[in-house]
C-alpha cells in the first residue's frame, strides 16, 4: 500500500466527519497507526491512516466501540490472529442471541393454544398436579427450581409449592426447551421475557423485533469484516 499522499488531521477529520480531537484520541488509542510528525510537531497521516479510519468506521457499525476499538487496535499492534479472535468472539456471541431467540419461538409454538395452569381464583396446583399435567416428574420440578428457573409461592403454614397459572408455564417452557436439549442459561432470558413483557403475545412481537434487529446487525458485521480483510491485506502486503 502506497503512502505517498499527506493528509492533515482536518483531512482525516473531514473525511468521517469528525472533529480533529477524535482523530487525535483515535491515534492515541491505536484505532489509526502512529502518525509522523513535521519538525514542528504536526501529525502527518497517509493513504494508510485512511484506510484504517474507513475500516474501523465500518467496523463500528456492526460490531460496536469496544469490539471495533479493540481489533484495530490490536492489529496496529501487530497480531493480526489476535484481532481475529476478537472477531470470532464477537460472531459466536451474535450466535448465543440466534439461540435464546430461537428457544422463544419454540417456547411460544409450545405455549399457543395450551392451557396454562389453574383458573384464576382456585388456588393454585400442588407439584404433583403441575408433574402429571406436563408430563415430568416432581423431581424436574424442584431442580427446575433449584437452578432459579422456577419460583412458585408457598402455602403459608405447610409450606407447600403452590404453581399460579404463570408458574405453570414457565415450567410449561422449561420442559419444552429442555426436550430440545437447550441449557439452562439459554432457557433464562425466554422466561425473563415473558414475565417482562407479561405474556406471550407481548413476547412474540419483541422476538419478532430482535429477529430483523440481529439480521440488520448481521449485515452490518459482515460489511465490517470485509473492511477489514481488504484493510489487512495491505497491512500485510504493504
Amino acid at each position: 500500500m502506497t503512502n505517498d499522499r499527506r493528509l492533515r488531521t482536518v483531512d482525516l477529520a473531514r473525511l468521517a466527519g469528525l472533529s480533529t480531537q477524535q482523530i487525535r484520541n483515535y491515534e492515541d488509542a491505536g484505532v489509526l497507526p502512529p502518525a509522523g510528525r513535521t519538525d514542528s510537531g504536526h501529525r502527518v497521516f497517509g493513504e494508510r491512516h485512511r484506510r484504517a479510519l474507513l475500516t474501523y468506521r465500518r467496523l463500528l457499525q456492526g460490531y460496536g466501540p469496544v469490539v471495533a476499538t479493540a481489533v484495530m487496535r490490536t492489529v496496529h499492534a501487530g497480531d493480526v490472529p489476535g484481532a481475529l479472535a476478537r472477531v470470532d468472539a464477537a460472531h459466536a456471541a451474535l450466535h448465543e442471541e440466534r439461540v435464546s431467540l430461537r428457544a422463544a419461538k419454540e417456547a411460544l409454538a409450545a405455549l399457543a393454544g395450551r392451557e396454562t395452569g389453574p383458573p384464576p381464583g382456585s388456588g393454585g396446583l400442588r407439584i404433583g398436579e403441575v408433574a402429571a399435567l406436563i408430563g415430568v416428574r416432581t423431581s424436574a420440578l424442584r431442580v427446575w427450581e433449584a437452578a432459579g428457573l422456577l419460583a412458585p409461592d408457598r402455602e403459608r403454614g405447610t409450606g407447600y409449592r403452590v404453581y399460579g397459572p404463570a408458574d405453570v408455564r414457565d415450567a410449561r417452557v422449561v420442559h419444552t426447551l429442555r426436550r430440545s436439549h437447550y441449557l439452562f442459561d439459554q432457557i433464562r432470558p425466554v422466561l425473563d421475557g415473558l414475565r417482562r413483557e407479561g405474556g406471550s403475545a407481548a413476547l412474540r412481537a419483541a422476538v419478532e423485533e430482535r429477529g430483523r434487529l440481529l439480521t440488520a446487525r448481521t449485515r452490518a458485521m459482515l460489511a465490517g469484516a470485509g473492511a477489514l480483510h481488504a484493510y489487512l491485506e495491505d497491512v500485510e502486503d504493504p
